[in-house]
């Protein structure tokens, strides 16, 4: 099938490859291309403004299908592609570009990926995973990191790669915890081991006042209205294994 044919009808053209302009100030401007890999049009608007704010980087291409995916990286040829790692097919579709000569280095964009994910994705030849919910100076530097031959994984390069895969997945659990604090967290795990106000103070070298507030603050964010339903809350949802 030919490449023009896989694309969707008029007004839904979502892996038109972008002419290319001059956007450098300068001859030696190093322009990083790259395509943005993502079936939601929000997140790929979204991420072409905030690349387009770089001089440095060029959008390429664009596909809203993971099965566009490998079509528009043959065709223009990208140094980077950031590819949305919700799709099922990601791991496949992975595995293909890392055979597509000359090499493309692919960021996965998640918003929540296991450390076993995480490391097959790298196993398959991924140079990046970027949580979708990082600042964009992250964005910037795994893109700069990458193109250096250097890993990135969570919001850092990574020297040790199975150290930062441990880290990240801390960080995404972190992330699911109902917006609990890492203190609150460590006087959740207290509550359900049935330490008093009194030892959890001792313990953590506060007053029982503040134990008091922060008891409260965790009812609130959990919605729970006393000890026995917070601790059946927290075991259900493994809340006091995320630190």
């Amino acid at each position: 099938m030919a490449f023009q044919d896989m694309l969707e009808p008029i007004g839904k053209r979502c892996m038109e490859p972008r002419e290319e302009a001059s956007r450098g100030t300068g001859a030696d401007v190093r322009l990083i291309r790259i395509v943005i890999a993502d079936q939601h049009a929000i997140s790929r608007d979204g991420l072409r403004r905030l690349l387009e704010t770089r001089t440095d980087f060029r959008i390429v291409g664009e596909a809203c299908e993971p099965s566009h995916v490998l079509a528009i990286v043959r065709r223009v040829a990208p140094d980077v592609l950031l590819f949305d790692a919700g799709h099922p097919a990601v791991f496949d579709i992975l595995a293909r570009v890392v055979a597509i000569q000359p090499p493309v280095r692919s960021i996965l964009l998640t918003g929540s990926m296991r450390a076993a994910e995480a490391t097959r994705a790298l196993q398959l030849g991924a140079c990046g995973i970027l949580p979708t919910d990082s600042p964009p100076s992250a964005l910037f530097e795994s893109i700069e990191s990458v193109m250096a031959g250097q890993y990135w994984i969570g919001v850092e390069r990574a020297s040790d790669i199975e150290a930062s895969v441990r880290r990240l997945e801390v960080a995404r659990r972190r992330a699911r915890a109902f917006g609990l604090t890492r203190r609150e967290l460590e006087i959740l795990r207290a509550l359900t081991n049935g330490d008093t106000n009194r030892t959890i103070a001792t313990n953590c070298a506060i007053s029982e006042n503040t134990v008091k507030h922060h008891i409260k603050h965790i009812f609130d964010k959990v919605g729970a209205s006393n000890r026995v339903e917070l601790a059946m809350f927290a075991a259900y949802h493994q809340l006091t294994d995320i630190l």
